[in-house]
C-alpha cells in the first residue's frame, strides 16, 4: 500500500506506517497534478495547503483514505468523501497547545507594542531611542484582564486554560457545552480545577478586554463593523483559526479610530496574498498561518495521522 503525504509529514510518523508496511511518498505534487497521479497511492495526508475536493476524489476512486494533519477540514469535501466510502480522519488534539502559545504570543506582542518596536528599532533605534522609549510607554498586563474566547472547542479550552494560569478572566462562548471550569495542570503534578464564566456572544463582545477567535469556516465573519462598535474601546483582537471570521475593512476602520488598540492575525482573507493594508498596518502583529507550527506539535501530529491512516488500511 502506498501512501501520499502531499504536505509532508513528521519523521516519526513516516516511521510508523513504513513499520506498518505502508509506503509513504513525501514529494509533493502540484494541486493541478494530483487527478492524474494519485491514483498511483492508498491514500493522501495532507495539511492546508492541498485540496481535496470532490472533482478529485472522482477522479481518483482507489483511495481509501484522506487524512488532515491539523483540525479544520476546510480543504477537503467531508461528507462527499464519505458518501464514496473514503474514509476522512485528522488530528484535532495534537496541535491545541501550539496554537494557544501563539495566541498569547500575539496578545503579550500586543500590551507591549512589541509588533512595532522590532518595526522601528531596527531604523530608528540608534537616533530616536528615548522618543521610542516613551512612545511604547503605556504598556498594559494582562493578569487581572478578561478574555473572549469565541469558540470552546479543543483549542478554545487550551487558550483558555493559558488564560486561567495567567491570572486572566475567561468568558467563553460556544454553540455547544461550555463547562464550568478546565483543570489547570500545573508543575509537581499539581492539578487545579479553575471556573470559566460561560456567556452569549452579544455579553462576550461588550465585555472582553481581549478577544480570541477559534471557530471552523463560516460563510459570514463573526466579527465586523456592527461587532467592533459594541466593544470596548482599546480591545485587542487575535484569530489564530480561519481566514473570514473576521471583516478585514472593518477591522482597518476599527484600528485606524482607535476602537480596536491592535490585532493579532495569524490568519488571512485571501491566503497566500493577503492584503497589503493588513500586512503593512501598522497595529497588526502579524504571522503566516504558522498556529500549529511547532516541532512538538508536528511530532503529536505525525503519530495519531499515522495511527488513523493505520487502522484505515489496516483494520
Amino acid at each position: 500500500m502506498r501512501i501520499l503525504a502531499n504536505d509532508g509529514i513528521d519523521p516519526i510518523g513516516k516511521k510508523l506506517l513504513e513499520e506498518a508496511g505502508i509506503e509513504v511518498d513525501t514529494q509533493n505534487i502540484p494541486q493541478e497534478e494530483l487527478a492524474s497521479k494519485l491514483n498511483a497511492y492508498d491514500g493522501i495526508t495532507v495539511r492546508s495547503a492541498t485540496k481535496v475536493r470532490k472533482e478529485l476524489i472522482d477522479a481518483c476512486p482507489n483511495i481509501k483514505v484522506i487524512g488532515r494533519g491539523g483540525v479544520g477540514m476546510d480543504n477537503i469535501d467531508v461528507e462527499y468523501a464519505r458518501s464514496k466510502g473514503v474514509a476522512v480522519v485528522n488530528t484535532p488534539a495534537s496541535s491545541s497547545l501550539s496554537v494557544a502559545e501563539l495566541v498569547f504570543t500575539h496578545l503579550f506582542n500586543g500590551v507591549r507594542f512589541v509588533y512595532d518596536a522590532n518595526r522601528k528599532m531596527p531604523v530608528e533605534g540608534a537616533n530616536q531611542f528615548n522618543n521610542l522609549k516613551k512612545a511604547y510607554a503605556k504598556g498594559s498586563e494582562l493578569r487581572g484582564k478578561s478574555i473572549g474566547i469565541i469558540g470552546f472547542g479543543r483549542i478554545g479550552r487550551e487558550t483558555a486554560k493559558v488564560a486561567l494560569g495567567l491570572g486572566m478572566d475567561v468568558l467563553a462562548y460556544d454553540l455547544s457545552e461550555v463547562p464550568a471550569s478546565l483543570t489547570l495542570e500545573l508543575s509537581g503534578n499539581i492539578k487545579v480545577e479553575v471556573p470559566v464564566k460561560k456567556v452569549s456572544l452579544e455579553e462576550l463582545i461588550s465585555q472582553a478586554d481581549f478577544i480570541s477567535i477559534h471557530t471552523p469556516f463560516i460563510e459570514k465573519p463573526l466579527l465586523g463593523k456592527e461587532e467592533f462598535e459594541k466593544m470596548k474601546k482599546g480591545v485587542g483582537i487575535v484569530n489564530c483559526s480561519r481566514g473570514g471570521t473576521i471583516d478585514e475593512e472593518a477591522l482597518i476602520e476599527a484600528l485606524d479610530s482607535g476602537q480596536v488598540a491592535f490585532a493579532g492575525l495569524d490568519v488571512f482573507d485571501n491566503e497566500p496574498t493577503p492584503r497589503t493594508a493588513i500586512l503593512q498596518h501598522p497595529k497588526i502583529s502579524l504571522t503566516p498561518h504558522i498556529g500549529a507550527s511547532t516541532n512538538e506539535a508536528q511530532e503529536r501530529i505525525g503519530v495519531e495521522l499515522a495511527n488513523l491512516v493505520i487502522d484505515v488500511l489496516k483494520g
